[in-house]
C-alpha cells in the first residue's frame, strides 16, 4: 500500500515553513490517490504513551490529520508510562509511543500472554540537572550512584559549596524513575527518600529543583527531551557525566552512558491495513524519523533535524 506518497506532501510543507511547531493554520490536504490510505478522526488510532511524548503525539496527529495541534488536543491526552502500557494490554489503547516500562508491566505482559509489536523510534538519555548556581558543572557516575545511595551527603564532596545536598527521585511508576534504577543505580540501592523529595510529575521535579529552599543545593534527573528541547531547563543547568556532555550527537554516537530508547508499540496480530499498523510503520519510516527529528527528539535514522 503506497500510503507513505500521500503523507510526504502535507509533512513537507509543515516542516519547509521552517517553524517548530505545526502552524495552526494546517495547510490543505493533497488528494488521495487510490488505493492510498487517508488518516481520519473516525478511524485515527487511540494514542498513548510518555508525559515526555505528547508534543510528538500532538505533532504527529496534526500532520496526519491536517489540524493545528491545538484542534488535536483531545487526542493526546496520555496516562504516563505505566498506565499507557496496561491500556494497550486491555484493550483502551492502539499505539503506544512511550519509554521504557517498568519491570512491573513486563510481569503483567507475561501473566495475562499479551503479546506486542515493539520497535525503537527515538533515542533519549537520562539527564541530571541542578540549579544554574550550583558550581559543580559535571559528575562521575561513581559521584551519582554515592549521592543517590546516601554516601554523598555535601557538594563540597564533588568540588561544590558546602552545602547539603538534596536528591530528588520520581516515582515509581515514571518511566524516568525505571530509567535510573535501570541505567544508572543498576543493582545499588537507591535510599528510601522522604515524600517531599519524589514527584510524580515531571514538571514538579524541575521546579523543585530550580527553585529548592532558594539555595543550589537540589539535584534531579529527567528525560534529554525533556529538560533540553521543552525548554523545562531554565534556571536550571544540565551536568556532563563522566565528562560527557549530553546532546544529539553523544547520545546518537553513544558516547553519554545513560541512554534509552523509546519505543512505538502496537498490539500483535494486526493486518497490514490497520491504521495502528499503518501508523506503526510510519512512524519508523523516513517520513516519520524527520517529524521526530524536528519535534526535538534523537531520531533512530540520521535524518539531520528533521527540516
Amino acid at each position: 500500500m503506497k500510503w507513505s506518497c500521500l503523507f510526504a506532501p502535507l509533512l513537507a510543507l509543515i516542516l519547509l515553513a521552517g517553524c517548530s511547531k505545526v502552524p495552526e493554520a494546517p495547510a490543505p490536504a493533497p488528494e488521495p490517490q487510490p488505493n492510498q490510505f487517508v488518516f481520519t478522526r473516525e478511524n485515527f488510532p487511540r494514542l498513548n504513551g510518555s508525559t515526555s511524548t505528547v508534543p510528538l503525539g500532538q505533532a504527529i496527529a496534526s500532520v496526519l490529520l491536517g489540524e493545528s495541534r491545538e484542534d488535536v488536543s483531545d487526542l493526546t491526552q496520555f496516562s504516563k508510562t505505566t498506565q499507557s502500557y496496561r491500556d494497550l494490554m486491555w484493550g483502551n489503547a492502539d499505539l503506544l509511543i512511550a519509554a521504557e516500562p517498568a519491570e512491573v508491566i513486563w510481569q503483567e505482559k507475561a501473566e495475562q500472554n499479551f503479546d506486542w509489536n515493539m520497535e525503537p523510534f527515538a533515542v533519549d538519555a537520562l539527564v541530571f540537572v541542578v540549579n544554574a548556581d550550583n558550581p559543580v558543572d559535571c559528575l562521575t557516575t561513581e559521584q551519582v550512584q554515592k549521592i543517590y545511595i546516601g554516601e554523598i551527603t555535601n557538594w563540597s564532596e564533588v568540588g561544590g559549596d558546602d552545602l547539603p545536598i538534596v536528591p530528588f527521585q520520581r516515582n515509581a511508576e515514571a518511566g524516568s524513575q525505571t530509567a535510573m534504577l535501570k541505567l544508572v543505580m543498576k543493582d545499588l540501592p537507591m535510599m528510601d527518600a522522604p515524600a517531599d523529595y519524589v514527584r510524580g510529575e515531571m514538571g514538579d521535579l524541575i521546579e523543585a529543583v530550580a527553585a529548592y529552599d532558594g539555595t543550589p543545593a537540589a539535584i534531579g534527573y529527567t528525560v534529554y527531551y525533556y529538560a533540553n528541547d521543552m525548554k523545562m531547563a531554565d534556571g536550571l543547568k544540565i551536568l556532563s557525566i563522566d565528562g560527557v556532555e549530553p546532546c544529539a550527537d553523544t547520545i546518537r554516537s553513544g558516547a553519554y552512558p545513560f541512554l534509552n530508547n523509546y519505543y512505538v508499540l502496537t498490539a500483535a496480530g494486526l493486518s497490514d491495513d490497520a491504521p495502528a499498523r499503518i501508523l506503526y510503520d510510519w512512524i519508523l519510516s523516513e517520513e516519520g524519523q524527520k517529524l521526530v527529528a524536528h519535534e526535538g527528539y534523537v531520531s533512530v535514522l540520521d535524518v539531520g533535524d528533521g527540516a
